[in-house]
């Protein structure tokens, strides 16, 4: 049930890459005050995250989630009256509660299962990501046929109704129920916010804001990007796009179910090295070259075709919900009794990278005029979260067994025989007979 409300939340939560794209093309915005349009929504979403998280732990995650719930589906339907830009900013802020749902969910779900199990146990709750593609899907054929005002209405109204299922079919979690029968206080709230201190937390916070808030901004950049490079009509940016949207969500459970089985840590290698390939591949913008041959010039073009295209944004979105996972399998086992408030900061960080990125993209197309500068961020910023990850395990790895640090450059080589040195020819000596030389 926690899965499924926050699919419908997530659904609301970038309802703008949709309908976005018809209120650019109403407004006449730039490519940035589209982006900041459609990221918007995902700061209010990151920012209460935190609040949330410890809230959750305090109160429980039934009537967080309610009030969440419930709050964004009033927002939702108060945009489909906005006529103005500021209006239309201001009434995405209230949009972007819905994202606060995934700190609330977190806290909320792993109570309900042991360590050994929270890493798939949380792989299913993130796959409500997928309420991203769900919009992608349907919100196009609605808008198409009634208008992007009736998109914001169903949404809403769909939202509200599974709010109130959710909390009459849910169960409070097992510590706020151990708590009430034993009279305990919950934490104070400063005592809740002590982890966030640490630089380990930040580290997971960097890796987040790749792996969700990246996936949270192409999902709202990519029907923007189609329609631009491929000259796609809305309905067909928006079914390709779920392509990425889909894998990116739904193997998020296959990637909890590896960190379980292998580690968190291996799992975020494999998420780091196949999309730092990937951004690469998409960040090479389609170019025309001219090679003096033997016989004259040669004209040949280097371009990634829709196909080409799709298929590596497919591959992306899948190591990407490997590495979600992969994150939210740290947080339970290294800050058990935390896991709001640090859930929260990861969460908060994460998200912000789905409101900073779509900015981040539009002002490098208005600076550079390269569509593909939007990957070429993405390179840059995950070559820089897998060479934080790699030296911070190193330098732990040392630190818990010192005696790394003593062996040879070159390990492998130590323990082989090594050439002798050849005999020396004898010299006579000065008294007579022979002695060897120096």
């Amino acid at each position: 049930m926690s899965t499924f409300a926050f699919t419908a939340c997530f659904a609301v939560w970038t309802i703008f890459s949709i309908i976005g794209v018809q209120i650019k093309q109403e407004l006449g915005l730039s490519e940035f005050q589209f982006g900041l349009l459609v990221g918007t929504p995902i700061l209010t979403g990151s920012l209460i995250r935190v609040v949330l998280g410890v809230w959750t732990d305090q109160y429980g995650g039934r009537l967080v989630n309610l009030v969440v719930m419930l709050s964004a589906a009033a927002a939702t339907y108060a945009l489909s009256y906005a006529e103005t830009y500021l209006q239309f900013l201001i009434a995405a802020l209230g949009v972007g509660i819905a994202g606060g749902s995934f700190a609330v969910g977190v806290a909320y779900v792993s109570k309900f299962f042991p360590k050994e199990r929270q890493g798939t146990a949380l792989g299913i709750f993130g796959a409500g990501n997928v309420g991203s593609a769900v919009t992608k899907f349907g919100a196009p054929f609605v808008m198409v046929a009634f208008g992007w005002e009736t998109v914001a209405q169903v949404w809403a109204g769909l939202l509200a109704l599974i709010a109130v299922i959710s909390f009459l079919v849910t169960r409070d979690d097992p510590d706020l129920i151990r708590r009430r029968a034993t009279g305990e206080k919950a934490e104070a709230t400063w005592l809740q916010l002590s982890p966030l201190k640490k630089l380990q937390v930040w580290r997971f916070s960097l890796y987040y804001f790749f792996v969700f808030g990246a996936f949270v901004a192409l999902a709202l950049w990519l029907p923007r990007y189609l329609v631009g490079v491929y000259g796609l009509d809305i309905k067909t940016a928006g079914m390709i796009a779920a392509a990425y949207s889909i894998p990116g969500s739904l193997f998020r459970v296959f990637g909890g179910w590896l960190s379980d089985k292998i580690g968190a840590r291996k799992v975020m290698y494999v998420t780091f090295s196949v999309s730092l390939v990937c951004t690469f591949l998409l960040s090479y913008p389609a170019t025309s070259y001219v090679v003096d041959g033997i016989r004259g010039p040669i004209e040949f073009r280097l371009a990634t075709d829709l196909v080409t295209f799709t298929v590596i944004a497919f591959v992306l979105g899948f190591a990407m919900s490997l590495g979600k996972a992969a994150v939210f399998k740290h947080i339970p086992v290294y800050y058990p009794a935390h896991i709001g408030s640090v859930g929260g900061l990861v969460g908060m960080i994460g998200g912000l990278g789905g409101f900073i990125l779509p900015i981040a993209f539009g002002a490098l197309n208005d600076l550079t005029g390269v569509w593909t500068s939007c990957f070429m961020l993405l390179f840059v910023l995950v070559a820089t979260a897998l060479a934080w990850m790699h030296f911070a395990i190193r330098r732990m790895e040392r630190r818990a067994a010192p005696q790394l640090g003593t062996l040879p450059e070159l390990p492998e080589m130590a323990g082989m025989p090594t050439q002798p040195n050849p005999p020396q020819p004898a010299r006579p000596a000065v008294g007579g007979g022979l002695q060897p030389a120096e």
